[in-house]
């Protein structure tokens, strides 16, 4: 059956309707253009109207009658007056237009007299990095005008600059790392030191946007993150870096936040991870927010190697297999992470020769986390036994397949220490805490877009997943519960994610014996 054609006002309504809207915008706009002295003119009689009932209602009641009186007499003067009736209107029209005039302050058309001056200094820093002798219109010259150069700017309340649009030659090596990092060095120094600046560089149109970045959060604290199995929030980073928000409790009012989400498990090109940092930092508070995040759902083995007791809230807690700071124990949990790890590889490879879906005990995530490993390192050597970090080599290589997550934290001066296959396989990076460029290239495997500061506040560093971009870094505060010095809220925030406490296996109880007198009257 053939379709009938839709009426034509249906098929043609929605132009109509849109060409309609735009006659009556364009009808709006030029009535609002051919009434705009009739509109300023009523605006000022009803200011004028307005000013006279506020002088009636302050003048007192014993000289209002003076007051009237005084009106009436200058209304008949003007009455009489020739074309006196004619001369008050055009002055109360005069009058009312003056009152009626937008008096919105107009926007400033240029930088004042200190703003021009900082420009112009970050012009003449520049002139030494931009020019060239052979350039015949040089763009940046030494008494040169930096209004060419700077098409956008902006200020804060201070006189500091927040955002900066430069323009530069085109014969600028912009594509090499070291040309770049001068440039960033340089602008750091002069538009203020103690603050984080994002570099933009388009080297397609020779223009690089400079914008200082706010602080990021540092109040959020630990608690269940809305994230699905296989994902993990390392932290949290700037709105314009990832296109996920997470809804985040403070108090009692919610925020969506930018997190980092680092993902694991068989799917995932980053499965380990390595985190450096100095002490205090917040390497361990990481890992602890790694932990409490893991145990919803997999096991999670610990090994601790500075003995500071950081992990003791885990003891004994439910998916926490051990909790080891001494030597002997390490090297007992990790050999039987790895033969664990090699007996899932078996138990997989089996079910699939035989057309069998893994078996169940083979999909539950298994968590390694080591802090410090490289503490350990003399204390085997002294002993003549092997390096802890050797055990992680078969967990390393073939832990993806076998749902087998390793997470290594240590510090810049033991990064020496740290094993070639923690090196290697270890794709996701995190820095926290203050780093030069060098450290930061040499773990994350690039330089970050924005400028490291000295003094950060701990958690705060920088995260790369894999080949991805540098991002910056808050972890969340999960503090030691048993620590004096943790307040009372990130306390209980951390007690309330914990595992129930594990029951042992002798303190369950046995059930009764039954008489067996009972037992033969039941049968009877």
């Amino acid at each position: 059956m053939a379709r009938r054609p839709l009426p034509r006002i249906l098929s043609t309504g929605s132009a109509q309707i849109a060409r309609s809207r735009e006659l009556a915008r364009t009808a709006a706009v030029s009535a609002t253009d051919v009434l705009h002295p009739l509109i300023t003119i009523t605006r000022g009689l009803r200011r004028l109207a307005a000013a006279g009932r506020r002088r009636w209602a302050d003048t007192p009641k014993d000289k209002r009658g003076p007051l009237l009186f005084l009106v009436a007499s200058v209304i008949l003067v003007v009455a009489l007056v020739p074309y006196g009736p004619l001369l008050a209107v055009i002055t109360l029209m005069a009058a009312a237009a003056w009152q009626g005039r937008d008096r919105t302050p107009s926007a400033s058309e240029g930088p004042d007299e200190s703003q021009a001056q900082r420009l112009q200094s970050l012009y003449e820093a520049l002139v030494p990095y931009f020019s060239a002798a052979e350039d015949p219109e040089p763009l940046y010259a030494h008494g040169g005008e930096w209004e060419k150069t700077f098409p956008a700017y902006d200020f804060d309340g201070s006189g500091r600059i927040t955002s900066l649009a430069i323009r530069y030659p085109a014969y600028f090596t912009d594509g090499e790392a070291e040309a770049r990092a001068r440039i960033e060095q340089l602008l750091t120094a002069k538009a203020g030191r103690g603050r984080e600046y994002h570099f933009a560089w388009d080297e397609e149109g020779n223009h690089l946007t400079v914008t200082v970045l706010a602080p990021l959060p540092t109040d959020i604290a630990a608690q269940r993150f809305v994230t699905a199995p296989g994902e993990t929030v390392l932290g949290f980073t700037d709105p314009t870096q990832v296109q996920r928000t997470l809804p985040l409790t403070y108090g009692e009012e919610q925020r969506d936040v930018p997190p980092v989400v680092w993902r694991t498990g068989i799917r995932s090109t980053e499965p380990h991870l390595l985190a450096m940092g100095q002490p205090g930092s917040g390497t361990s508070t990481l890992l602890r927010s790694i932990t409490l995040q893991a145990l919803q759902y997999g096991d999670v083995v610990i090994v601790e190697g500075g003995g500071t007791g950081e992990y003791a809230c885990l003891t004994g807690r439910d998916g926490v297999l051990a909790v080891e700071c001494g030597l002997a124990g390490a090297l007992a949990s990790l050999e039987w992470a790895a033969t664990e790890t090699e007996r899932r590889l078996i138990a997989a490879n089996q079910a699939r020769q035989a057309g069998h879906p893994p078996p169940e005990d083979t999909k539950r995530p298994l968590w390694i986390l080591l802090d410090r490993p490289s503490a350990f390192v003399p204390l085997a050597a002294a002993d003549g036994r092997k390096d802890p970090q050797a055990l992680l080599q078969v967990p390393l290589r073939h832990g993806r397949a076998a749902n087998v997550t390793v997470v290594v934290a240590d510090q810049w001066d033991s990064a020496d220490a740290l094993s070639d296959a923690v090196r290697q396989y270890t794709r996701a990076r995190v820095v926290l805490g203050p780093a030069t460029a060098d450290q930061l290239a040499a773990i994350l495997g690039g330089p970050p877009q924005t400028t490291p500061v000295a003094d950060v506040p701990p958690g705060r560093g920088y995260a790369r997943l894999g080949t991805g971009p540098v991002l910056r870094l808050q972890v969340p505060a999960t503090p030691d519960p048993y620590d004096e010095a943790t307040s009372d809220a990130q306390r209980q925030a951390v007690l309330d994610l914990l595992p129930r406490r594990t029951t042992p296996a002798d303190a369950e109880q046995e059930p009764e014996p039954v008489p067996a007198e009972a037992v033969v009257a039941e049968t009877s």
